[in-house]
């Protein structure tokens, strides 16, 4: 048998893997990620924003409004591209379903990616809250609720990746 019969496939922010999909046409490569753990999992990479159409370069977004149900929402223009990232996220999800995720590593504090502590602006000059949530992560982590999510800071943490690598690999043997 070859040795990626045992790999674990896990989804992962695209960017992450040192794709320039980011807003200004960069990356967040992120070297544990990709050389540490790469020989050992199959990454399924994901741009939420790329993906539901949104350019390279693009303008940058943020949640707005209420940090129980933020808007994704551009800086300077205040174009709403909530629905079409729901949209998106609800065809995406269901092709996810084919991969047999074992895992997904999700980009810290983006409006689409987040899972902790994502910056909301109320609006009326109030300052941001970090109690947000991605729109795509939330969605994900709704759709998949028994598979392990990390984000990318936290799984520095030794403990932490331990434990969603253990979590990913059960997963992958049920």
């Amino acid at each position: 048998m070859k040795c990626h019969n045992y790999k674990i496939k896990i989804g992962i922010s695209s960017c992450l893997l040192g794709n320039r999909v980011r807003w200004n046409a960069n990356h967040s490569q992120d070297q544990f990620i990709t050389e540490t753990l790469g020989p050992y999992i199959k990454y399924v990479p994901v741009c939420p924003e790329v993906e539901c159409g949104l350019g390279i370069p693009r303008e940058t977004i943020r949640l707005v409004g209420n940090w129980h149900h933020p808007r994704l929402v551009t800086t300077n223009t205040k174009i709403d591209h909530t629905e079409r990232m729901k949209q998106w996220a609800a065809k995406k999800l269901s092709s996810l379903e084919h991969e047999k995720l074992s895992g997904f590593i999700f980009k810290s504090k983006s409006p689409s990616c987040g899972i902790i502590m994502v910056k909301v602006y109320p609006g009326n000059n109030v300052p941001p809250v970090k109690k947000g949530m991605g729109i795509f992560a939330k969605a994900f982590m709704n759709h998949f609720a028994k598979i392990p999510i990390e984000d990318d800071r936290r799984f520095h943490d030794p403990k932490i990746c331990e434990n969603f690598i253990e979590q990913a690999f059960k997963i992958k043997n049920t």
